[in-house]
């Protein structure tokens, strides 16, 4: 027998404040049909004060554990992904396990923007084929909107907050891609293109800082990694991309996902696409993604998916799972 991570649960949680496009003419040049043809986005939620990064992963987390018919007690990790932590430290992970009543176990958070969602699954997964985790809750959550320069239109338009969460346990499978849970994982990073998406910010600099973009260098880098890295990861788990039900990608712009999926061969009809409602959420959007999906009935048990993202760093990875 094999051991597999498998998705025990899901939720998520947006903040009650929607940002429709149209809000934005009244401080920027720009419409909401320019930034429709640019990114497909229509609308994102924003924070209200007091809705911190740590507090949108819990109800994200008390969510899936709902789901998954699960006690906070039956957890033994908590992994956050995000680069908007309430704090420089302690990790937002910890204050979701203070909030949550968990007093055993560990929490500590992963960061690598974008695409730190793909990197905590594969901490997590790694930690349940170890044998040193049974349950862990995989959370992705953001505050983008405290980061954002009001100013520039090319950036400030695009983010969104909120948090998604999946609930990850150890179970045995026969070894094969007919199982479900985690199938295969792909990480990548390169550091010499830093500069192309980052915050001017930190403690270098004694302030908090604001996102920084060269979006049409992101756009060329995206989606012949985004195709290149799912590729990777669907030959490790023995399947093409012919086999896969969905892809659930990082929700950045509906034209880097058309272009990812148009490089697998696979139909728009095969992507679960949120960004519309949610804007480019970072590490949230592909959590957000899966339990909307699996709430709208699109993401059923036996489905399999494979699931990329690409952020800062730059930092680009890839998972196939069966639901």
């Amino acid at each position: 027998m094999t051991l597999r991570a498998v998705v025990k649960g899901v939720g998520h949680y947006l903040p009650e404040r929607v940002v429709p496009n149209a809000e934005f003419e009244k401080t920027l040049d720009t419409n909401d049909e320019w930034i429709r043809a640019r990114s497909g986005i229509e609308r994102r939620h924003f924070a209200a004060e007091g809705e911190t990064t740590s507090y949108m992963a819990t109800a994200a987390a008390q969510a899936a554990l709902t789901q998954a018919g699960l006690a906070v007690d039956d957890l033994d990790a908590i992994i956050v992904a995000t680069s908007t932590a309430d704090l420089t430290f302690p990790s937002a992970a910890t204050m979701v396990q203070a909030e949550l009543g968990m007093t055993h176990g560990f929490a500590f958070d992963v960061q690598a923007v974008c695409a730190g969602f793909v990197f905590a699954l594969s901490n997590a997964n790694a930690m349940i084929l170890s044998g040193q985790a049974k349950r862990v809750m995989v959370i992705g959550a953001e505050t983008f909107s405290r980061i954002m320069d009001w100013t520039d239109r090319s950036t400030c338009v695009l983010f969104g907050d909120g948090a998604g969460a999946v609930l990850l346990e150890a179970q045995e499978g026969h070894g094969t891609s007919d199982d479900r849970g985690i199938l295969s994982t792909d990480l990548n990073s390169d550091g010499r293109h830093k500069d192309l998406l980052y915050v001017d910010g930190g403690v270098s600099t004694g302030t908090t800082g604001y996102l920084r973009m060269q979006g049409n260098q992101v756009f060329r880098h995206a989606v012949e990694k985004l195709a290149a890295t799912a590729t990777t990861a669907l030959e490790r788990a023995g399947v093409t991309a012919k086999d896969v039900d969905w892809v659930v990608p990082h929700q950045a712009n509906i034209r880097i996902i058309q272009g990812t999926a148009k490089k697998l061969g696979l139909p728009m009809e095969n992507v679960v696409v949120t960004v519309q409602d949610h804007g480019n959420t970072s590490a949230a959007s592909i959590p957000l993604a899966l339990s909307v999906g699996h709430a709208r009935g699109q993401i059923k048990e036996g489905d399999l998916l494979v699931t990329e993202a690409i952020g800062g760093g730059l930092a680009w990875g890839a998972v196939v799972l069966r639901w």
